[in-house]
């Protein structure tokens, strides 16, 4: 069982930047394609982003693309979203995912495709 933890949310300016921490334990990620998916009041999960462990490949919303950069510290079990340039419709709760990828040579972006689920953080941008 994946247990993921975010943290990093909070309040910022428009053109400002955070960065988000997703956490994994209870097991290897190595073989795992984590995503993160953002979600607004009002509206549908969406995904921001996904890396696979087992490929490197990552992906972006074309939303996000040139702003938002996935990185991960294997030592660490741990993965990142650095939000930069951010726009105040960037505001929503910001959640990890986790699901097995065996191949590495697919991109998961739907919500319904990952098991395991942080519990979300809270990233409000102000205009």
């Amino acid at each position: 069982q994946v247990q993921l933890v975010e943290s990093g949310g909070g309040l910022v300016q428009a053109g400002g930047s955070l960065r988000l921490s997703c956490a994994a334990s209870g097991g290897t990620i190595s073989r795992n394609t984590m995503g993160w998916f953002r979600q607004a009041p009002g509206k549908a999960r969406e995904v921001v982003g996904s890396i696979s462990w087992t490929s490197g490949r990552i992906y972006y919303a074309d939303s996000v693309k040139g702003r938002f950069t996935i990185a991960r510290d294997n030592a660490k079990n741990t993965v990142y979203l650095q939000m930069n340039s951010l726009k105040p419709e960037d505001t929503a709760v910001y959640y990890c995912a986790a699901r097995p990828d065996y191949s590495g040579s697919y991109y998961y972006t739907r919500a319904d495709d990952y098991e395991y689920w942080g519990q979300g953080t809270q990233v409000t941008v102000s205009s």
